[in-house]
């Protein structure tokens, strides 16, 4: 899927039984950072503890970027001020918390979902599972031998054989890590192109969340395209 300049503003969400919405965001790092209603103050103790271990400034913004843009979703989804929202972490494999899948403890049938890449962050919030995925445009992934290790042969295949297959392999990329973070192959799955922000998006669930929103005050309301095919 691809979207022409402004595909990617504000629109309702549509709203469900947890009393919350579907929404997501797609920003670059340097719009969240700027966001009126978001600081670093709003991380919580262990979050920030973490952030001091990054050593690289422009990884550090990007992965506060995303904290921050996940706050700003889940606040526009349940209606709750920025600060009043607290995500948490837990790893499924070794059930401690601070790593591992995001979730909203006050909301359980809440999914949530973050991503940051390179100067880009992504958030989503919507019921069940849900998984979003966020890459710069000029990115391609590994060899095709190594993603065949990773992805499904077929599908790897068939986007090494388009006449540029570069594009192609990052779409299926981000939709693969889309689907991995929700959880399950079953779900609803979308995925489009940012160029104002030269970002590929995919969407995995969330299915309220027919738009990608800007996280800047005033931005132009535009649909995102309906499928990831």
């Amino acid at each position: 899927m691809s979207a022409g300049p402004g595909r990617v503003g504000v629109g309702p969400a549509a709203a469900y039984g947890e009393g919350a919405a579907a929404v997501a965001l797609v920003a670059t790092t340097a719009e969240v950072l700027a966001h009126p209603e978001l600081d670093e103050g709003l991380l919580a103790p262990w979050e920030r503890r973490r952030l001091a271990g990054i050593r690289v400034p422009t990884r550090r913004d990007d992965v506060l970027a995303a904290r921050l843009l996940l706050r700003l979703c889940a606040s526009r989804a349940t209606g709750l001020s920025p600060r009043d929202v607290g995500p948490a972490q837990r790893c499924p494999g070794c059930g401690r918390d601070g790593h591992g899948r995001p979730y909203l403890p006050d909301h359980p049938g809440v999914g949530v979902s973050y991503s940051h890449a390179d100067g880009l962050a992504a958030a989503a919030v919507g019921p069940g599972p849900v998984g979003i995925d966020v890459e710069p445009l000029t990115r391609r992934p590994g060899p095709v031998s190594v993603l065949r290790r990773l992805l499904p042969h077929d599908e790897v295949d068939a986007a090494g054989a388009e006449p540029d297959p570069g594009p192609a392999l990052l779409r299926l990329w981000v939709r693969r890590e889309a689907l991995f973070k929700a959880g399950r192959d079953d779900v609803r799955l979308a995925e489009w192109t940012d160029r104002r922000r030269a970002a590929v998006v995919a969407l995995a669930g969330a299915d309220g969340a027919r738009r990608a929103l800007s996280p800047a005050p005033s931005p132009s309301a535009a649909q995102a395209p309906p499928s990831g095919r």
